[in-house]
């Protein structure tokens, strides 16, 4: 053998297989059962919002990202994911800007893929949670018998103009029910998603479905929504044992985005920890705070302010929680 036949390189020397665009793209794949069920129960306005963020998310991409970042999945994901979180009938000027900036100030402005500290599509919903309050809570009910091609509300109205009066149903979600009203949803439409909401909240059993898909895939730390459901569950039952009238833990885990934020928000690769005992705390604060947020906040809702505000803890959870490499001894506590 010659040394011109020795090929010598730095480690790692075996490759799982898996690259960035591949594991992107597998994640487009397992929301495609999502967007199908939330076209099923809310009708012709969903592809159209959910084209409008895609293509806000896409156009940012393109004029501001790298060459051929597109390419890679990131951007679709991000889109897809910012207009499951989004009322059907919201005007697609909105979910277009929603989604230009996701990836505009979620995203590129951080430096691109991989070096981003805030769920990009969670932060393009905060912004548009911030501007259209009113749009943003406005919620449709499922569609009925000989409608599906009704649209839910004034998707095509212009661009910051008073949104005419259309013929559509709304109704509170089943999380404002029950915080302003004391009303609660039955189980089995919670779990397939027969109720007013965003995209994103049909079918939670659906969702947990395609979620534990990615997860033995390994595209996901199980940890993260092992611990958000867990610490949900633990502390709304402990809540509803001292008192009552706070829901059970059943409803709190299938109702509003909480299933979609574990499996699809909080896991990004990207904002959570990259320790496994990093993934347990920051899951638990996760959970602890959405419970907190839902039943003494001001909004119904606390997924997406609960995960945001975690996302800025990562770079210290990574710290905190590093292993100790064998073989070194910890450093001395200085005097």
């Amino acid at each position: 053998m010659s040394a011109s036949d020795l090929l010598i390189t730095a480690s790692p020397h075996l490759g799982g297989g898996d690259t960035t665009p591949r594991i992107m793209w597998s994640v487009v794949a397992s929301l495609v059962p999502i967007v199908l069920a939330a076209t099923w129960f809310f009708g012709l306005s969903v592809p159209l919002v959910l084209a409008a963020a895609l293509a806000g998310a896409g156009a940012a991409e393109w004029a501001f990202g790298r060459p051929g970042s597109l390419a890679d999945g990131s951007g679709v994901i991000t889109g897809l994911l910012l207009g499951l979180t989004l009322p059907a009938g919201l005007p697609l000027w909105m979910a277009f800007i929603g989604g230009a900036f996701s990836i505009g100030i979620g995203k590129l402005i951080f430096g691109g893929l991989g070096q981003n500290v805030f769920n990009p599509a969670l932060l393009g919903r905060a912004f548009l949670q911030a501007s259209f309050p009113v749009a943003m809570t406005t919620w449709p009910t499922p569609v009925t018998a000989g409608d599906w091609w009704t649209l839910r509300g004034d998707n095509f109205a212009f661009p910051f103009m008073s949104a005419r009066a259309v013929e559509v149903v709304t109704s509170a979600t089943p999380l404002g029910s029950m915080k302003f009203e004391a009303q609660s949803t039955p189980v089995t439409d919670l779990l397939l998603g027969t109720t007013a909401g965003s995209l994103g909240e049909t079918s939670a059993l659906l969702i947990l479905l395609c979620g534990g898909y990615l997860a033995l895939r390994n595209y996901l730390n199980w940890r993260v929504p092992a611990s958000i459901l867990a610490s949900v569950a633990v502390l709304a039952t402990a809540l509803h044992w001292v008192n009552p009238r706070y829901p059970d833990a059943l409803f709190m885990l299938l109702s509003g985005g909480l299933m979609l934020g574990a499996m699809y928000m909080a896991t990004d690769l990207v904002t959570s920890p990259v320790t496994n005992r990093g993934c347990w705390i920051f899951g638990a604060g996760v959970g602890v705070l959405v419970v907190t947020i839902r039943l003494w906040g001001g909004l119904a809702e606390g997924v997406m302010y609960a995960i945001l505000i975690m996302n800025a803890l990562v770079p210290y959870l990574n710290r905190w929680t590093q292993p100790r490499v064998f073989g070194v001894s910890p450093p001395a506590a200085r005097p």
